[in-house]
Formats: C-alpha cells, sequence, structure tokens
C-alpha cells in the first residue's frame, strides 16, 4: 500500500475530495507525519479535489437547475425551503457549506441556482475550499500523530478506520442539519 500512496497518494486524494471529501482528506492527512504525505501539497491536493466537484455541481445547477425543477412541481414544493434558507443565510451558508458533511452535492446546485454570479462563487469557493481543506487536513494530521496511525494500520483496518472517519463525518453533518432545520422551523413560525 505505501507504494500505491507515494505513486499516486495527491491523485488518489484528488479523486477522494471530489466524490467524497472528509473521508479521503482524514485518510491522508492522517499519514502526514509518517512522511507518506506532506501538508501543503495534501492541503492543495483536497482543495483541488472538492473545488472542481463543487464547481460541476455549481455549474449544473447554474444552467439546468432552474429548467430542471420548472418541469417536476412536486420537487419545486421540496426544493422552495431549501432555496429560501439559503437566501435568508446566505453568507453563513457560503462560508460554512463544505463543512456540511452530506450536503457537498445539494448546496453547490442550490447556489448555482440561486442566481448567485460565478466570479462571487469563485470567491467563496477559494476561500472556504482552502479554509476547510487547512482545517479536516489538521485535524486529521492530530488524529493520526495522537493514534499513531501507519499504513499497516490502514491495511489491517480499512473499513474500521473508514468507517470511524465516516461516522465522524456524519455526526457533525446531522448536528449541523439539526440546527439548520431548526432555525428553518423557526424562522417560518
Amino acid at each position: 500500500m505505501e507504494k500505491i500512496i507515494n505513486e499516486f497518494g495527491y491523485i488518489a486524494l484528488m479523486v477522494g475530495t471530489f466524490f467524497e471529501g472528509e473521508t479521503a482528506i482524514l485518510t491522508a492527512s492522517s499519514l502526514i507525519y509518517k512522511g507518506l504525505f506532506e501538508f501543503p501539497w495534501t492541503v492543495l491536493a483536497a482543495f483541488t479535489g472538492s473545488f472542481v466537484s463543487d464547481w460541476v455541481y455549481f455549474l449544473i445547477g447554474h444552467y439546468n437547475g432552474k429548467v430542471f425543477i420548472a418541469n417536476r412541481p412536486k420537487l419545486q414544493a421540496k426544493v422552495k425551503p431549501i432555496t429560501d434558507f439559503f437566501h435568508r443565510h446566505k453568507f453563513q451558508i457560503l462560508f460554512s457549506y463544505r463543512f456540511l458533511y452530506g450536503f457537498r452535492v445539494v448546496i453547490p446546485l442550490v447556489i448555482g441556482m440561486s442566481g448567485l454570479s460565478k466570479l462571487s462563487y469563485l470567491f467563496y469557493s477559494i476561500v472556504t475550499g482552502l479554509i476547510w481543506a487547512t482545517t479536516i487536513s489538521t485535524v486529521g494530521y492530530w488524529a493520526g500523530r495522537l493514534l499513531v496511525i501507519e499504513v499497516k494500520t490502514f491495511e489491517n483496518n480499512f473499513l474500521y478506520i473508514m468507517f470511524g472517519f465516516a461516522a465522524f463525518g456524519l455526526t457533525i453533518g446531522y448536528m449541523v442539519k439539526r440546527i439548520a432545520m431548526r432555525n428553518l422551523v423557526e424562522s417560518q413560525s
């Protein structure tokens, strides 16, 4: 596995963050202290993968989202509260959406449909992407260092480690979602 990491580590990290950001970046950054990844390159690779992913979904929402929703009245009813919530809390969402585990596809789609300019989204996606990649890489680094995670640990316990990282991300996402939904209900009252 160490040979694969040496050959494809950063590319695998970019692909991983494109599809599942937190798990991929936590896995890679937990091996920084062992010298298998370097902190700045880990942040850059993680940022690049998630940046491209967010832009794909933003552009889909920007160019096709409104037309897609307009032809589906039932879906319009489900999307309206989300877009209303976005418009009421635009800046909070733009600065925190990358940390909302489980919403990595939906939020960029909604932002794309919101009418936010591509230049504005570019600014927010760069700033928040770098903050996200740096923060999660730091957490992963310290988790790897404190738990003494090694490549052999991943080889022997891959499913448990992935499940642990995913459970951590889901727990954070669930808590944020509950808070957001409670605020949404309170604001509609």
